[in-house]
């Protein structure tokens, strides 16, 4: 392949941390010619993970999640275009329509348009989500507007929900948790580490509700800004704020009539490619894992990864390794993390205990290590990486246990 030369311009469409990590990993490969970012949004690009984790719970202010300072764009010499969309892409000319009817014509396009947040069908405008730095700023906005011990409903116990109740939590409001499941996580870390995780949010006295049919939530009772969650069975929950986290779906609208193959995202090679000169990176990317299967995973790991993935290929021509997914997860005064892309329905094997809030498990399937997952042991994470980098039995990995170094080491 061509790689890039002081000749060409990259166009990247999407200012979040895949599109700012493209830049960034662009010119530490050492590419030297033209950078054009584009982004929706009116703020130069930032990072999301502490929307709902130090800047929810009041530790942060939202300028220390900005990545891209007036110094970082002058050093990286990135063209930054805030607060219009994209509404097309020529993939032939490789050209990208805005919502403003410009056009902006580069050699190369890089899609990060991401995830935004998912409505269920009786979503109201006055809910709350924390997918932006705006809508980190509505609800912080409103939970100040509340006194200690007001209940704040949160639906989804996912690791949005979780996040939220726990800075809700901090900041002496009551946080209820409604959840659609049997239990949190159920459907993305399978039945046996959800059961190992329930316990979390009643450690620390944060209520759980699981098996809620929610039918809708109105405010026409209220001119305060409460609402009322409605359920299946006619009961109310009255809430002083109401904050929904029910999974995301990727920004792709805009690719309809592009060409590209589009099926729960952008598809794309291992190199990150959908076409020649065109690539997708990060949450609204579809990228091959094993045995064929395409997944789309929104961590930041994986969007710092494509970028890095993607520069090094366009810049060197050398093939991309297999990617390993990392994700964690600050909640209910614990980490969560995992390595890997394990199925829910994969078998669990606990490898280390030293305690109810400290272990190690590994996901098996067809006898292969599929990933990793610790509550509260990094380092013993970290040491088992290299049990995803090559198909490792369960067999070999009980046999070399990386978890559990020689004393001495």
């Amino acid at each position: 392949m061509m790689t890039l030369t002081g000749a060409d311009r990259v166009v990247i469409v999407g200012a979040g941390l895949a599109g700012w990590r493209t830049c960034e990993e662009l010119r530490r490969h050492g590419f030297a010619g033209g950078l054009t970012l584009i982004g929706d949004e009116a703020y130069p690009p930032y990072d999301r993970p502490p929307l709902s984790k130090q800047v929810m719970s009041g530790k942060w202010p939202l300028d220390h999640t900005t990545l891209a300072t007036p110094e970082k764009l002058e050093k990286n010499q990135v063209d930054l275009r805030v607060g219009v969309a994209a509404t097309h892409l020529d993939v032939t000319s490789t050209a990208v329509t805005l919502s403003d009817d410009s056009i902006v014509a580069g050699t190369h396009v890089v899609i990060a348009t991401g995830a935004r947040a998912r409505r269920l069908v009786w979503h109201e405008t006055y809910l709350n989500e924390v997918r932006s730095r705006d809508d980190a700023t509505r609800l912080i906005s409103r939970l100040e507007q509340l006194s200690p011990g007001d209940v704040v409903a949160i639906i989804g116990a996912g690791f949005i929900g979780a996040e939220v109740a726990t800075a809700v939590s901090a900041r002496g409001l009551r946080p209820i948790i409604l959840e659609a499941a049997e239990r949190p996580l159920i459907n993305v870390l399978g039945e046996i580490v959800s059961k190992w995780l329930e316990h979390l949010p009643g450690d620390v006295g944060i209520e759980l509700r699981t098996a809620q049919k929610i039918v809708a939530v109105t405010d026409h009772r209220y001119d305060n800004g409460d609402a009322n969650v409605v359920f299946d069975d006619g009961s109310l929950l009255h809430a002083r704020a109401v904050v929904v986290g029910v999974g995301a779906q990727p920004n792709v609208e805009w690719l309809a009539d592009s060409g590209l193959e589009v099926s729960n995202g952008v598809v794309v090679d291992r190199n990150q490619l959908c076409a020649a000169r065109v690539a997708a990176v990060g949450d609204v990317a579809s990228f091959p894992w094993t045995n064929g299967e395409h997944v789309r995973i929104e961590h930041w790991q994986v969007a710092t990864d494509h970028a890095g993935a993607l520069a090094r290929h366009w810049m060197t021509g050398e093939d991309s390794p297999t990617l390993i997914p990392y994700f964690w997860s600050d909640q209910y005064g614990q980490k969560i993390q995992m390595l890997g892309h394990p199925r829910p329905s994969d078998d669990v094997v606990r490898v280390k205990d030293t305690g109810e809030n400290l272990w190690l498990a590994l996901y098996v399937r067809d006898g292969i290590v599929s990933g990793l997952i610790a509550l509260g042991q990094p380092r013993a994470l970290m040491l088992s990486k290299p049990l995803l980098v090559r198909p490792t039995t369960l067999e070999d990995a009980l046999a070399s246990a990386p978890w559990a170094p020689p004393a001495s080491a």
